[in-house]
């Protein structure tokens, strides 16, 4: 893996998650910048007010599905009706194994891709070989 990605945008509620997956982006030279969200709503308002001011958006999107306030479904409501970078490759990351989440995914125009917590090595090869 050689190309770094300059920003990743982790939407998740659990610390712990957030720390490994830091981590491991770390460890791996996989992203250089993060930025954080706990719920959909937060991630949502935010991006919205980085692309009013005119800075770029993340170049990767990493989103759990479920978590308090606003969920991943949700959220991808929002960012698709807030008109935000279509381009930007988003990855559902969910310890969900509910066959129709899979299939919710694999069904939306905007992601990508879903991935089993937790993520690993493999799981960012994927990501890269699939998007960059």
């Amino acid at each position: 893996m050689n190309k770094t990605i300059n920003l990743t945008c982790i939407i998740d509620d659990d610390p712990i998650y957030i720390f490994a997956i830091k981590r491991l982006l770390n460890l791996r030279k996989f992203s250089e910048n993060y930025l954080v969200f706990k719920n959909g709503e937060d991630a949502i308002n935010g991006l919205i007010e980085i692309n009013k001011s005119n800075n770029p958006l993340p170049d990767l999107i990493l989103l759990d599905i479920n978590m308090p306030i606003m969920d991943g479904w949700k959220f991808l409501e929002a960012y698709k009706d807030n008109n935000l970078n279509q381009s930007t490759p988003i990855f559902i990351t969910s310890s969900s194994k509910n066959n129709v989440d899979v299939i919710k995914a694999e069904e939306n125009n905007y992601v990508n891709g879903y991935i089993s917590k937790p993520l690993n090595e493999e799981s960012l090869v994927k990501i890269k070989k699939s998007t960059f």
